[in-house]
């Protein structure tokens, strides 16, 4: 058979993203501060493309809080850190709209004549130069810090000092000692003896408890400074794994004391601080900044706002263009103006879709959970993407990106947007379904009511949940109890006799 050449027709549909699409579905997932940094950077690129910087007002807008999980909270300071717990953070905020300015779309932040009125005050206050007012926030002190002012007080010798500093920058942010003291001697070249004596003198230094090894030792180096340390407490905190395990009989009898004695020194040994180093702000906590401002109306309904204050102010420079166009001669000159002009309208564009299919995707998340808003937890809907795609006519992958990274500021607290989607767990009644997340709620109510001669198995709260209409299976019970945290009903129980004794105790 003979090849020969010949021109052949096909007709095919293939799905082709120019780089605007592409764009738009990066802009879309970013989270407001990502997408101020992302509009600087097409600012510096784009000569038609000018913006003002986002500050708010002193008087509105919304703060930036920490975000917390709502099962878990810490405090940062370390102490107390054998229990914690944290309430929901109430935000309220206004926001802006969309407007034009020189006859081109704008996506509006904050009003900026506050921004620049508050500036001018701040510059003529000191010098009349622009500044700035973080350069005049005192600096954090770091627990490393602290620590190498003592050793340049308390160390003399240059080789122990050398050490010592050493020693120090392995320290980590709760306080703890972290590397090999055998692999610090061989790269420093001294000898061991040497790296014991200077941490001996390190461990004396303020707060008590740094620079342990171990959670034991850290105590005992407290118990020190009390003046508390004794031989039946050192063989307390040589049985932690007991204490920790709630095994009340062993521990006694690993102690030689008798149950009050135990009692006593259980309860000095948890007055003592864990984590002496978190009392210093090494570790700033990183702000979360709502996305979406969610308020009550007067009429009970809910008013729902992008948060403008964090959103870049944008504008195409239209009158700058055609002055600049008339003096283009050359044809790439004209090319390179006009892709500038495309590009600028085409992020302003993008920028205003974005913006409404947040808002979009917001008024039905709220639609759907508007018992969690008003009535808590227990309310929340089990919910999923393609419920929510359907009701706004997007698709699922749209409102999967739109979700991700962002916030929603609520009565209730800041919650992130994917936190409202939660798998369904079926009615024992054949009513609707329960939201997981409200199970797992209701699971934890359950064991925060339970008394030490009455601790729930995971049986018994099947029972009860099947009782309150959710049906549900033991092991699962059991996953979202460790996921949770909670340990299991024998563990609860040795736990509330434990701490019975204590309260019983003189």
């Amino acid at each position: 058979m003979a090849l020969m050449p010949k021109l052949e027709l096909r007709q095919g549909q293939q799905l082709v993203m120019t780089p605007q699409l592409q764009q738009a579905i990066r802009l879309l997932q970013l989270s407001n501060v990502e997408l101020c940094s992302f509009v600087e950077t097409e600012v510096e690129r784009n000569p038609l493309l000018e913006s003002e910087p986002v500050a708010p007002e002193a008087s509105s807008g919304p703060e930036a809080v920490p975000h917390k999980d709502e099962e878990n909270g810490d405090d940062g300071d370390g102490s107390g850190d054998w229990s914690a717990g944290e309430d929901a953070i109430p935000l309220n905020g206004a926001a802006q709209g969309a407007g034009e300015a020189n006859g081109s779309p704008v996506l509006n932040g904050a009003d900026a004549g506050g921004w620049a009125s508050l500036r001018q005050r701040t510059s003529n206050a000191f010098g009349g130069e622009e500044s700035n007012l973080e350069d005049f926030v005192a600096a954090g002190r770091s627990l490393a810090d602290h620590l190498i002012e003592q050793l340049h007080v308390v160390v003399a010798d240059p080789a122990e000092r050398l050490i010592g500093a050493h020693l120090i920058h392995m320290v980590d942010e709760a306080g703890y000692l972290r590397g090999d003291l055998d692999d610090l001697a061989a790269k420093l070249g001294a000898p061991a003896g040497l790296i014991d004596k200077v941490l001996a003198q390190l461990q004396g230094f303020d707060p008590p408890g740094v620079l342990a090894r171990n959670l034991a030792e850290c105590l005992a180096l407290q118990l020190k400074d009390q003046n508390r340390y004794d031989p039946q407490i050192a063989r307390l905190l040589d049985n932690l794994a007991l204490l920790g395990s709630h095994n009340l009989a062993g521990l006694k009898r690993a102690v030689g004391v008798d149950a009050q004695e135990l009692a006593d020194m259980i309860a000095e040994i948890k007055r003592l601080n864990p984590k002496p180093g978190l009392k210093f702000g090494s570790t700033q906590i990183q702000p979360v900044l709502p996305d979406v401002m969610v308020r009550p109306a007067h009429d009970g309904s809910w008013t729902i706002e992008l948060n403008n204050d964090t959103l870049p102010r944008v504008l195409v420079n239209r009158s700058y263009y055609a002055t600049v166009s008339k003096t283009a001669q050359l044809a790439k000159d004209r090319d390179y103006l006009l892709d500038c002009l495309q590009s600028a309208n085409w992020l302003v564009k993008s920028l205003d879709q974005r913006a409404r299919t947040i808002l979009r995707v917001a008024e039905e998340i709220v639609r759907q959970q508007d018992g969690f808003l008003t009535y808590g937890i227990a309310h929340l809907k089990p919910l999923n993407l393609k419920t929510v795609a359907d009701a706004i006519s997007m698709h699922e992958s749209t409102v999967s990106r739109v979700t991700s990274n962002k916030y929603m500021a609520t009565p209730r607290g800041v919650f992130e947007l994917k936190y409202f989607f939660t798998s369904a767990i079926a009615s024992a009644d054949g009513e609707e379904a329960h939201s997981s997340e409200a199970v797992r709620h209701r699971i934890r109510q359950l064991i925060d009511g339970e008394t030490a001669s009455a601790v729930l198995s995971d049986d018994k709260i099947v029972e009860q949940l099947k009782h309150d209409g959710i049906d549900i299976a033991r092991r699962t019970v059991a996953k979202y109890r460790e996921a949770l945290r909670i340990p299991c009903s024998v563990q609860r129980r040795r736990e509330k006799q434990m701490a019975a004794r204590l309260c019983s105790s003189p």
